[in-house]
């Protein structure tokens, strides 16, 4: 079992073995702003911090029956003892939560997140309503705001789900374009269809162009930069000169929406077509904007 399962059902048994879904979610990301390197990343979604990935991993656990799920929470199956097998830090971080937190509702268990991470409450629509007006505008200016016109390129090698969607977030994306040419994914979350979802869920569209993309079996035998150069110019020689017309659907879109993002999957730029394409878009007779990889 992935340790950070076990994080969440050690925090299960600690509060009795059953929390309501929200204060799940809240309780485990008070508990991994405490960790060095957190088990789980969080995003600002309707009742404030929520970690699509440990929602996933809930599910598992269902699925294994080491969890059972109702409506409104989760019920921890069997006696195994999962504090027990928790590192020290993270043992120690547990009985804090469980001293600090441990009485709270809810309610104020979201009500403490939002005054103590606004950022996290910028989507929630709990939030006007359990806060004062005063703390109500410090959760709106920490809403994310760009007035520019932006085009972003972004990679999610390396990074969780959330991280990448809050890259998206605090950069005022309105637009993500997948430029994948199979936008399918063994990373949870970057296949096309529930890339879409997690978008959507967060404002954001999604749009996949695949004729930009460059097919799997070019993209073998990749092993130094030069074998990616060398993919990446016959990439200019031949597939960007033949979608002159989805380069200019990106620019017009990119015009309309004011910050869209080309997605694919390599951190590192230099091994991504995705630089030649958005050069490429500069390129067009139209384009007066500013370019940014993040």
């Amino acid at each position: 079992m992935f340790y950070r399962r076990k994080i969440i059902l050690a925090l299960m048994q600690a509060f009795a073995g059953n929390l309501p879904k929200i204060s799940l979610q809240k309780l485990l990301f008070l508990f991994t702003k405490r960790q060095l390197k957190p088990d789980y990343d969080f995003v600002p979604y309707k009742y404030g911090c929520y970690s699509f990935s440990a929602n996933a991993d809930l599910k598992a656990m269902v699925k294994h029956d080491q969890l059972s799920e109702d409506k409104s929470s989760f019920t921890k199956i069997g006696s195994v003892d999962y504090i027990k097998v928790l590192d020290e830090k993270d043992k120690k971080i547990l009985i804090d939560i469980k001293n600090t937190y441990g009485k709270l509702s809810t309610t104020s268990l979201m009500k403490l997140t939002y005054l103590n991470y606004h950022y996290y409450a910028i989507n929630s629509i709990m939030a006007k309503e359990i806060l004062n007006d005063e703390q109500y505008d410090k959760v709106l200016n920490s809403k994310p705001i760009n007035n520019n016109t932006i085009l972003y390129t972004i990679g999610y090698e390396g990074i969780s789900l959330e991280v990448y969607l809050n890259r998206l977030i605090k950069n005022d994306v309105k637009v993500l374009v997948d430029v994948r040419n199979n936008a399918l994914s063994m990373k949870f979350g970057f296949s096309k269809n529930q890339l879409k979802t997690f978008c959507a869920s967060l404002n954001i569209e999604y749009l996949h162009i695949p004729e930009v993309g460059i097919q799997s079996k070019q993209r073998k035998e990749l092993k130094t930069q030069k074998d990616y150069d060398n993919l990446f110019d016959i990439y200019k020689k031949q597939n960007l000169k033949k979608t002159a017309s989805q380069q200019e659907q990106i620019l017009n879109l990119l015009i309309n929406r004011k910050r869209i993002a080309l997605t694919c999957f390599e951190a590192n730029i230099c091994q991504c077509h995705r630089k030649h394409l958005a050069e490429a878009i500069i390129a067009l007779p139209k384009w007066n904007y500013e370019l940014k990889h993040i």
